[in-house]
């Protein structure tokens, strides 16, 4: 499932702390050296790092990626350094507090509560509140609008069931409900957001099968037939995460690719924060809904050291 290639033998974190402030001195940066040490560790390894480089410089391994990289470069290879749930919070709190709160911005939420596991979760609320001083639902009632605002307060305040655990009775029932709320075009509706927020993943997957078999659409088909506003697209996020989360990644990936320039903040986050978890199955899925490899979109539309860092966290060995 994840495409991050991290080798046999792995040197201690103070080998590559000692390796990383080498790269950092001199005239100019090695740019490789940070490829080669930070792209090909994991999440535990990389805070091992972070917290040698700190006892053994005095300094913050961030601040220092910060002062000695640039662009597009350094955003990727700080955005990866993060934990991961400190990386999502702060995404989250980028989000509300853009200017703008379109479904690119109001996603990075959905993903966060709905393509994650429960405990990945409460780690990102609990960041929250130690960087920004307040809860992720606070900011959320501040900076989203009603109805968007119920639906993303449910989300991110539940906390879901992380087992297998499937009712068929249950899930016919409950796709009823999601029928008639959608059906009356109210995706806001109490039982319809309690459904989608709190039941556990597998068991909303059957609820969605169920859905398809008994109504003769896919229900992210009919939430889209209600309108083409920022809810029914938040919903339709919603339900892709939960039921085919590859398939939602590979869709933020081609739009950020897609058209006039490149969207290197989504290509990011996206790229970063599924690396170690489904990019495998994101690569597949990309493929076929484009016909063509996920690689060779990032080397043509990205270059230099960003491209390379890309590259490395996809698995290939550049």
């Amino acid at each position: 499932m994840s495409t991050l290639r991290i080798p046999v033998d792995v040197p201690s974190p103070t080998q590559d702390c000692e390796k990383l402030k080498n790269a950092f001195q001199g005239l100019g940066t090695d740019e490789k050296a940070i490829i080669r040490i930070l792209g090909r560790r994991n999440a535990n390894q990389r805070k091992k790092i972070r917290e040698t480089y700190q006892q053994l410089f005095n300094k913050s391994l961030i601040d220092c990626i910060s002062s000695e990289l640039s662009g597009d470069f350094r955003k990727v290879v700080i955005l990866w350094t993060y934990d991961p749930a400190e990386r999502d919070a702060r995404l989250a709190n980028e989000a509300l507090k853009s200017w703008r709160k379109t479904i690119n911005q109001l996603q990075i939420i959905v993903e966060i509560a709905c393509a994650s596991s429960p405990h990945h979760l409460v780690a990102v609320r609990q960041a929250y509140c130690s960087l920004f001083d307040c809860s992720l639902e606070e900011d959320i009632i501040s900076n989203v609008s009603q109805p968007v605002q119920k639906i993303l307060v449910s989300l991110v305040g539940s906390y879901r069931y992380d087992k297998q655990v499937v009712d068929s009775t249950i899930a016919k029932m409950e796709a009823a409900k999601l029928h008639n709320a959608i059906g009356a075009k109210k995706l806001d509706d109490y039982e319809f957001v309690q459904v989608i927020s709190t039941r556990n993943i597998s068991q909303l997957r059957e609820t969605f099968n169920c859905y398809k078999d008994d109504y003769g659409k896919n229900i992210d088909q009919d939430i889209m037939a209600c309108g083409k506003g920022i809810l029914e697209s938040i919903m339709k996020v919603v339900v892709w995460c939960i039921n085919s989360p590859e398939k939602h990644f590979a869709e933020v990936i081609r739009s950020a690719i897609v058209g006039l320039g490149t969207d290197e903040d989504s290509l990011n986050r996206a790229i970063v924060s599924r690396a170690e978890i489904d990019m495998t199955k994101i690569i597949e899925e990309y493929f076929i809904a484009n016909k063509s490899s996920l690689d060779n979109a990032v080397i043509g539309d990205t270059s230099g050291d960003y491209k390379d860092f890309l590259l490395t966290l996809l698995g290939e060995d550049v």
